[in-house]
This record gives C-alpha cells, structure tokens and sequence, in this order.
C-alpha cells in the first residue's frame, strides 16, 4: 500500500493496530513533508521556500470551493521552481522544462506512485502559462504564480534583484503589470490580481513623486 506522499506501508495484522498504524503513517507523510520543504529551502534559499509558502496560500484562497489533490498541489508548489536553482539549472533550459526533469528524477527514485508523479509534472511544465484547459491542479499553480508576481511584493520582487537599477526594475514592475494578467485563468484569481494591480498603482504613483521620476 502507498500513502498520498508514496510512503510504502503494509496493512495492520488487526483491528487492535490499526490506530498504531496510522499514526505511523501519518508521521512518515510529515517527516516526508518536512524533508522535501528542506530541500528547497536548501536549493532555493529563503527565497524558495517563501516563494513556494505564498504560493500555498495563495492556491488555499483562489481553491475554496475548488475539488482539487492538495497533496499534487503541495509537491509541485514544492518542486516546481528546482531547476531553477544553482545544484540543477542548465544554461539555456527553460527553468520549467529543468523543473520537470529533476522532479521527475526525485519523485521516481523515492518511490512515488506513476500516476502522482505525471499529474506533478503537469503542472510543474505549464506553471508560466495561462491555458484554463488543465487539470485543476495546474491551473492552481499557475495562476498563484502569476499573482505572486503582482502587488507590493511584486513590486519588490523586482527592485531586490536590481536595488541600483531603479529604471531598470520600474520598467520591469511595468511589463509584469502589463502581461501577467494575461496568464490568469480563475475568477477569483482574476479578482485577487485586480486588487493587487491597484495596489501596484498606488505605491508606484507613490515612488514617482518620492522620487521626482529621477532615478
């Protein structure tokens, strides 16, 4: 028998064990949890493995209502950005096509389930598009992705990676602003990303006057 998270167990010999025996279980799904999380805050750094927390609540509120598998959802949120970082990125290999390899990879040599692993890469390859014709799952995580890029953290997401390139990162909150919506499938994510573009206009009308658009 096979857990949601590819935990391999055999059934209890009675009824007096089968408490026991799922408490196991259910300890070795989180002590999995816990060792997957590490290893993208690992690869990625505290920037991995925020990015992917947001990600899970973001999917939590644009999902309510939603039936989706959370634990798909939870493993490719984990894994989708892996090839991405340093241990595993190839140069000119789109991040999400390296995410896909590497997952694949992973979830393989630690047992999980062909059908869990697939439904994973599903959406781990189509995180950056906006096709509403997935699995659920995929859109989910595209469409938290997308929202991550907008708001005020959008904003700085960019302004922390170019911090002495002011224009540079202005312009590049513009162009986000501008194309991300485009890849946005689900009302409520569409709702959720309306109000974090108006949040944008708002600090970015803030900064030029701060900053008399010199910089």
């Amino acid at each position: 028998m096979t857990g949601s998270f590819g935990v391999k167990s055999v059934a209890p010999a009675s009824l007096a064990t089968t408490l026991s025996w799922f408490e196991e279980i259910i300890l070795m799904e989180a002590n999995e949890k816990e060792s997957i999380a590490q290893l993208t805050r690992q690869y990625g750094g505290e920037w991995g493995i925020n990015h992917t927390s947001r990600l899970l609540h973001i999917i939590e509120e644009i999902g309510e209502g939603l039936p989706y598998d959370k634990d798909i959802v939870w493993m490719a949120a984990h894994l989708h950005d892996w090839g991405a970082y340093a241990p595993w990125q190839k140069e000119g290999v789109d991040h999400a096509v390296r995410s896909v390899e590497v997952a694949g990879d992973f979830l393989a040599d630690r047992g999980y389930p062909e059908p869990f692993i697939q439904a994973v890469l599903d959406c781990i390859r189509t995180h950056h598009q906006g096709d509403p014709n997935r699995r659920i799952e995929a859109v989910l995580l595209s469409d938290a992705d997308s929202v991550d890029f907008l708001g005020v953290v959008g904003i700085l997401r960019e302004f922390s990676k170019n911090p002495k390139e002011m224009r540079k990162a202005y312009n590049a909150v513009l162009k986000r602003k501008a194309s991300v919506p485009a890849n946005i499938c689900l009302e409520k994510s569409r709702q959720l990303g309306a109000s974090r573009i108006k949040e944008m206009e708002r600090v970015l009308s803030i900064f030029l006057e701060e900053t008399y658009q010199q910089f």
